[in-house]
């Protein structure tokens, strides 16, 4: 593929690895500018290696930020250049773009450097041992480990990294593209997808899931963790070590989830939390902020199980207070 480097499969370990979408042949900040008829300012001799979504950035990359919101968080992240929709002070080593819509452009430089592979004639890069059942459907530039079983109607989308001793049940759905969406008065405008799935080591998957590719990133599940089936992995989400995840949990975009976490059955997840290592998360719980590792949780919105019980047997005596009192 035009203006990429290859992509080797990664190794299994767990932790917020940054991967964007890298440039075989950097380009300046100047030179981006004069693609997308945007102004550079700052550092425009400074190369840019990669272009990255605000979650995972790195050393060398290129963010794009249009609300006042962000603007702090894009200037002062790790990114090197940014592309900015405000002429603003430029931090010292970096370069700024400017332009007027910097979806619509940071969306076109993906689509330069990253352009779609097409399915036809996809052929993976598959391990011995390995068996994909027929009825299952692999992208290009996938590669899938040793002594995997793939069984049928799974579909693994483009850029996907699958580790050895790899279980996916039928018929779910690996690499989809994200759930991200900019919205504007005519419409939703999609972001482009750039980003990846890696499955690491010895993980199961259940029938029926979906795991959704990184924006401009990996989506990562981690070693040795098991998946049941329905279960919803939302882009650039990082799922650690050998971690339990029920039926019909729904995980949201960029979260984290750390080593040795149980998430019980329909346990739904906000974007951009983190869930701290050995958390338990009893079933039909839902989140609404971080939660520290080591303690169990229940309730919507999720606190310490046996705080939460409480307030269940208050809640219950409820008609018998009231009546008290209305007599």
């Amino acid at each position: 593929m035009a203006g990429l480097s290859a992509w080797p499969k990664q190794a299994a370990t767990f932790g917020p690895q940054s991967c964007s979408v890298k440039l075989t042949s950097p380009k300046t900040a100047a030179d981006l500018a004069q693609l997308i008829g945007a102004t550079a300012k700052g550092l425009t001799t400074r190369l840019v290696t990669g272009l990255n979504e605000i979650n995972r950035v790195e050393d060398g990359d290129l963010v794009f930020v249009d609300h006042e919101k962000y603007y702090d968080k894009a200037l002062n992240s790790a990114a090197t250049t940014i592309l900015i929709n405000k002429e603003v002070p430029v931090p010292e080593g970096k370069a700024i773009l400017i332009s007027d819509d910097p979806c619509r452009d940071y969306n076109a430089l993906v689509r330069r450097f990253m352009p779609r592979a097409g399915w036809a004639n996809s052929v993976p890069n598959v391990g011995a041992g390995s068996e994909i059942h027929p009825t299952a459907v692999v992208g290009p530039h996938v590669s899938i480990g040793r002594d995997c079983i793939i069984h049928p109607g799974v579909v693994i989308y483009e850029h996907t990294t699958i580790g050895d001793r790899v279980i996916i049940h039928a018929n779910t759905v690996i690499g989809a593209d994200p759930f991200y969406y900019k919205k504007r008065p005519t419409g939703y405008d999609k972001m482009v997808p750039g980003g990846s799935v890696v499955i690491e080591d010895d993980v199961e998957i259940g029938a029926l899931c979906t795991i959704d590719r990184g924006v401009s990133a990996d989506t990562r599940i981690g070693r040795g963790s098991k998946l049941d089936n329905h279960i919803q992995v939302g882009h650039d989400t990082l799922i650690g070590a050998g971690c339990l995840i029920a039926s019909h949990v729904g995980i949201s975009g960029a979260v984290v989830v750390e080593d040795g976490v149980t998430l019980w059955g329909q346990v739904g997840v906000p974007s951009k939390l983190r869930i701290g290592k050995g958390a338990v998360v009893l079933g039909q719980s839902g989140l609404i902020n971080s939660l520290e590792g080591g303690r169990t949780y229940f309730g919507s919105p999720a606190g310490e199980w046996k705080a939460k019980m409480r307030e269940i047997a208050l809640m219950g005596r409820l008609p018998e207070l009231f009546k008290r009192i209305k007599d």
